[in-house]
């Protein structure tokens, strides 16, 4: 299954990580411009400040597949992020996940980082086994 991204494009080497343990990639970027006052290091972030990639990995020993998601911060201005919501489905996964890492809230919300801050440039990453990918996508945020 092919890698995509969804976030505000920064590098690609924000990427190369998760991207390595692919053959065929592909990915979609998304630029935020910036607004007058966000230049000047008054604005607030959003949604789009938050990359998050996902790609297949190994699978398991009994044949089920595994997904590798990296979660980044790819805010320009040095924001720090948190209480990162995603929709993420009925996700559920035959692989154990810290649930201060990711975890399911409620149908289509999932919390990443127990709702702590991530900062500008600082990522955190996970494993989940199922038998299809979920289609996962940052929902909301908080700047801190």
């Amino acid at each position: 299954m092919p890698l995509t991204y969804t976030g505000c494009y920064q590098s690609d080497h924000l990427h190369q990580r998760v991207l390595a343990a692919e053959q065929k990639t592909s990915w979609t970027a998304t630029r935020k411009l910036l607004g007058a006052e966000e230049r000047m290091g008054e604005g607030t972030c959003s949604t789009e400040d938050i990359a998050l990639y996902q790609g297949a990995t190994s699978p398991l020993p009994n044949g089920i597949p595994t997904y590798t998601v990296e979660v980044l911060n790819v805010c320009v201005s040095g924001c720090a992020v948190a209480n990162i919501h995603v929709s993420c489905g009925w996700f559920s996964s035959a692989r154990l996940i810290n649930p201060r890492v990711f975890r399911r809230l409620r149908f289509d919300d999932c919390l990443v980082n127990d709702g702590a801050a991530l900062a500008a440039g600082e990522s955190l990453s996970f494993q989940y086994a199922n038998t299809f990918r979920y289609p996962l996508a940052v929902s909301s945020v908080s700047c801190l």
